[in-house]
């Protein structure tokens, strides 16, 4: 491969993302990614699609990309099969000079631990030891020492929720245009990674308050230093049960000095503050949750359905708080208006889009795949709206009982703005209380809410962690572990990919 200055590097572009909750049963196959190839990968990104950019900055290779919305782990079949479409597309590419490895960082394979460790060391078999690879992950992701040493380049997310998504898959892309440009001996900068044992859910890291907001912010001022190319802090991701799921500092640069003491000082910071997180909102049951909120005059009140959020990996159809909703007096009334997003149930839709709306109607809704404690709930109202093939060509129906609006869809579906409400008929500000199957609220539900608080509800990403009840994590870990210890906070300095790990 030659290095002629005027010649496009070659990057090809192949990933799977997923949040897979270990604790709900459901299964992320081949369809819930959704695969896209080709011309197709390109059109997801602004600034290489057509006319963005860095269209001309490279010639792209895409591979596949698989892209889920969160749930339970991914079949080892599908998985494979993925896998396999993955490699046998790198192999025909022909020549590399780099590779985006698009993850999120926190996928579960059945059987098996630490699956983007897994692809990363498949793909490198295959590209080689001199493509550079960089990733651009969530925060919520993991990075097992494997990862780290497979590839070169790793960055995250610096906010959550996560309105700097793009940025960070820009920031990852010109991180490797920016090494590609340098000599080849001098490409594959130095990573000091330092595992730090806490497991925390995002709703207890929001970058909203403290101690993670100004935790965060001491990134880009790492960053910002000589001989420092990246600084990110993994916070992990809390509903999987694996031994990489923690919460990693790294700091990347051809300085190892700094890079050391750095990712050394950070970590500390972090650990030194490791009793400070606590949820984004006040939280509570869910049946002082709804005290609070029908007591209260702020309208329209919020209340997040935590423990089946299916932007986390919940399987979404938990009725556990339908359930509840259900048997409040002053909801069946109608003296409180409250509207839910939402239960997925596609025989509960096909039946109230064949009554059509103003039928009365009785159907069975939920727990068809995570039974929850509640089961099955017979909801029996009057249809109020049909929306027929959302963006996801989503069917969605509304179901009026009492004061209650309940949104039944056909597949799991996560509502985050205001949109998603009046496209279902359902004027929030109308409305007093919403309660959505979230965490914390995404930025369009938290302008709109005049107040809110986090419902600790059962689910596959219950908020209790140690209710859930991990065994397979690394011990002592916070909050598992609450007496007092010093942990091994030393950076580990991991090699360039193309040399090997002692460590590993």
């Amino acid at each position: 491969m030659t290095d002629s200055p005027t010649r496009l590097p070659r990057i090809a572009i192949a990933g799977l993302s997923v949040e897979s909750s270990t604790f709900s049963p459901a299964r992320t196959t081949v369809t819930s990614f959704r695969p896209k190839r080709g011309a197709e990968i390109l059109a997801t990104r602004p600034f290489w699609s057509p006319g963005g950019s860095l269209t001309d900055a490279a010639e792209w290779v895409p591979i596949l990309q698989g892209r889920s919305i969160p749930g339970g782990p991914v079949p080892a079949e599908d998985y494979r099969q993925l896998k396999e479409e993955i490699l046998a597309g790198l192999r025909a590419a022909g020549p590399l000079d780099g590779m985006v490895f698009d993850i999120h960082g926190a996928m579960s394979v059945v059987g098996m631990d630490d699956a983007e460790g897994d692809l990363a060391v498949a793909v490198r078999e295959v590209v080689g030891p001199d493509v550079v690879i960089s990733t651009g992950m969530d925060l919520h992701g993991n990075v097992s020492r494997r990862l780290a040493h497979t590839l070169d380049l790793l960055t995250c997310y610096r906010m959550a929720p996560h309105e700097d998504a793009l940025d960070t898959k820009e920031r990852a892309v010109r991180n490797l245009l920016d090494r590609l440009a340098l000599p080849p001996e001098q490409r594959r900068p130095l990573k000091a990674w330092v595992p730090v044992p806490i497991l925390l859910p995002g709703e207890k890291t929001s970058t909203r308050i403290e101690p993670a907001k100004s935790l965060y912010a001491r990134v880009p001022e790492i960053e910002a230093l000589a001989g420092v190319l990246d600084a990110a802090i993994w916070i992990g991701y809390a509903w999987a049960d694996e031994p990489r799921n923690r919460c990693v500092v790294m700091v990347t640069g051809d300085d190892q000095a700094v890079i050391t003491a750095e990712a050394e000082r950070l970590a500390a910071e972090i650990w030194a503050r490791h009793d400070e997180f606590a949820f984004v909102a006040p939280a509570d049951d869910l049946a002082a949750c709804l005290d609070a909120a029908i007591a209260s005059s702020d309208r329209p009140y919020f209340i997040s359905d935590s423990g089946d959020n299916p932007t986390a990996g919940g399987a979404g159809d938990v009725t556990w708080t339908l359930d509840q909703l259900l048997r409040r007096p002053e909801i069946a009334a109608g003296q409180v208006s409250v509207a839910y997003a939402s239960i997925p149930d596609a025989d509960a839709v096909r039946q109230c889009v064949e009554a059509g709306v103003g039928a009365r109607v009785t159907v069975t809704v939920g727990a068809r795949v995570d039974a929850g404690p509640a089961g099955p709930v017979e909801l029996t109202g009057e249809v109020r709206h049909i929306a027929e093939g959302d963006a996801d060509a989503i069917t969605e129906v509304v179901v009026r009982a009492g004061g209650l609006d309940v949104i039944i869809t056909e597949r799991r579906k996560p509502y985050h703005r205001e949109a998603d409400f009046v496209r279902n008929g359902i004027d929030p500000n109308a409305t007093d209380v919403i309660i959505v199957k979230i965490g914390y609220l995404e930025p369009d539900l938290f302008r709109l809410a005049k107040d809110w608080m986090l419902a600790l509800t059962p689910g596959g990403v219950d908020q209790d962690l140690v209710r859930l009840g991990h065994h397979r994590i690394e011990r002592p870990m916070y909050p598992f572990d609450t007496a007092p210890y010093d942990p091994d906070l030393s950076a580990r300095i991991i090699p360039a990919s193309d040399q090997p790990d002692p460590e590993a």
